[in-house]
């Protein structure tokens, strides 16, 4: 049987959802370990090894076989409330101080650590450390007595590290910072020191001036002139006794001062050293715990996307099987719900715009058939008058065959009413109400009313002229033209310039 599209997306959305869980379970079995804390796996890690301890990085975590837990590496503070213990000359001292511990991070240590101290919590760790401590403080001050804890202080803060750190090591512990708040005992040695030594300086002085005071009663028997010599000199010397006594006792304070601050100057640098070597040993175990997370952070980031390509690429391939069904599905449904309805539709269209189509030809065909005839009919009738202007011209040309200069004058005589009606447009609109001519008569027998009225046809357009260029004679009943001009006036005048002649009208 052929698989389906829904068998094989089925198929793909159970491999795909496989492959989720296995991923998930991968990155969930993956553990990554902080850089302020130890990862321990613990279980099957190995032949002869209870645990594995990681500073930083990480560590495949095999279920069933293996499991986990972390160790923290802040680090503790431990009061030392030390009261009590017994020093060499068996003088009790209080020493109360302070010590900073924290998990080493030594692969032998964490291992140690790991099964002395795994799923304690901080009080316990402390308690156990505390009870370490206190041992060791009261073993190293019973070695030393009060004036060695009290003046050498190098010595009691050396022994201290020795012997608190090898022991606090063997639970995986390292010691980070010793702090001595105070040195005193319950008899008041330690006080009674420092007052016996001040009593000592002060009695040398005491004894000094006593023993001057004496040898000045002495001298007071001698003589008077050796008398204020005498006690001059032991006034000297009396103060230079005091000065000796005052500058002996500055110089031992000195002496008392500049140990005490070498001392602590010697625990201050020793403390910076270790200090410095911790934070090192922590700055470089921090940068190996952060190359290591980079590392897997890489390694699983690159899974990651190995594994999201695959997934996308099958959901890919999925969603384009599912697309591709479903336009399938929804082309039939489309092509059965409005393919069909719209194929009519466009079926009827189509006819509905052949028969407008058909129609307008139609009707533009008998509108351009109309125009046509229209046109003929216009031409046929131009053709027919021109045929029959053509025939006229030709019967009287033929009427006029001995004279043909006439044709041109009868047809000039047809168009002299226009020509007359152009001319009288000229003075239609000038208004004369009235026109009163004195004619006394003239010597030449021209009156003055016929010299008014041939000015007046003078000033209307050269009807003689226009003919004559135009080479038609008019009828004599139009008058003629005349040259006064003489004839050697034609040629020559007003210096040799042609002039033009002057003509009259004369009726018939």
């Amino acid at each position: 049987m052929t698989p389906t599209p829904e068998m094989w997306f089925g198929i793909v959305g159970a491999v795909l959802l496989l492959f989720f869980f296995f991923v998930v379970f991968i990155v969930k079995q993956y553990k990554r370990c902080p850089s302020n804390k130890i990862l321990v796996i613990y279980g099957k890690v190995g032949k002869d090894r209870a645990s594995q301890c990681i500073h930083g990085g990480g560590k495949f975590v095999i279920p069933l076989l293996q499991d986990y837990a972390f160790l923290p590496l802040e680090p503790m503070v431990i009061d030392i409330p030390l009261s009590g213990a017994l020093s060499l000359n068996n003088i009790r001292v209080d020493v109360p101080s302070t010590f900073t511990v924290g998990i080493s991070t030594d692969p032998i240590l964490m291992n140690l650590a790991a099964e002395r101290l795994l799923y304690l919590n901080e009080k316990k760790i402390q308690e156990q450390a505390q009870d370490i401590i206190l041992g060791q403080l009261r073993l190293v001050i019973a070695t030393l007595s009060i004036e060695e804890i009290n003046k050498d202080r190098e010595k009691f803060m050396a022994l201290i590290n020795a012997n608190v750190a090898d022991e606090i090591n063997k639970i995986g512990l390292t010691l980070i910072n010793v702090n001595i708040r105070d040195i005193t005992d319950e008899s008041g040695y330690i006080e009674a020191i420092g007052k016996r030594a001040a009593a000592e300086a002060i009695n040398r002085a005491k004894v000094e001036v006593a023993q001057q005071e004496r040898d000045g009663a002495t001298g007071q028997k001698q003589a008077l002139q050796d008398q204020r010599v005498q006690i001059a000199a032991l006034e000297a010397e009396a103060v230079k006794g005091e000065m000796t006594s005052k500058r002996d006792q500055e110089i031992v304070t000195a002496q008392r001062d500049a140990e005490t601050t070498a001392a602590r100057k010697d625990a201050e640098r020793e403390q910076r050293v270790q200090v410095a070597q911790a934070e090192s040993t922590a700055v470089q175990g921090e940068n190996e715990s952060r190359g290591e997370i980079a590392k897997s952070d890489a390694e699983l980031a690159e899974i990651r996307a190995t594994a999201k390509q695959h997934a996308d690429v099958a959901s890919a391939k999925a969603e384009e099987a599912i697309a591709v069904a479903e336009r399938e599905r929804e082309l039939a449904r489309l092509a059965k719900d409005q393919l069909a309805p719209q194929e009519i539709e466009k079926k009827r269209v189509e006819i509905e715009a052949d028969a407008t189509a058909e129609r307008a030809r139609r009707e533009a065909r008998g509108e351009a058939d109309a125009i046509l005839a229209k046109y003929e009919a216009e031409a046929n009738g131009t053709r027919q008058v021109l045929e029959a202007k053509a025939d006229g011209y030709r019967r009287l040309l033929e009427a006029c065959a001995g004279h043909p200069e006439i044709a041109p004058t009868l047809l000039m005589i047809e168009h002299l009413p226009g020509i007359v009606r152009e001319q009288v447009k000229a003075i239609q609109n000038l208004h004369i109400d009235k026109i009163t001519v004195w004619d006394s008569g003239s010597g030449n027998g021209d009156g003055t009313t016929a010299n008014f009225l041939s000015s007046l046809i003078g000033s209307l357009p050269a009807m003689h002229e226009l003919a004559e260029q135009a080479g038609v004679e008019l009828p004599a009943i139009l008058g003629r033209v005349r040259d006064e001009m003489p004839a050697s006036m034609k040629k020559k005048g007003n210096g040799g310039r042609r002039v033009a002649p002057k003509t009259t009208v004369q009726s018939g």
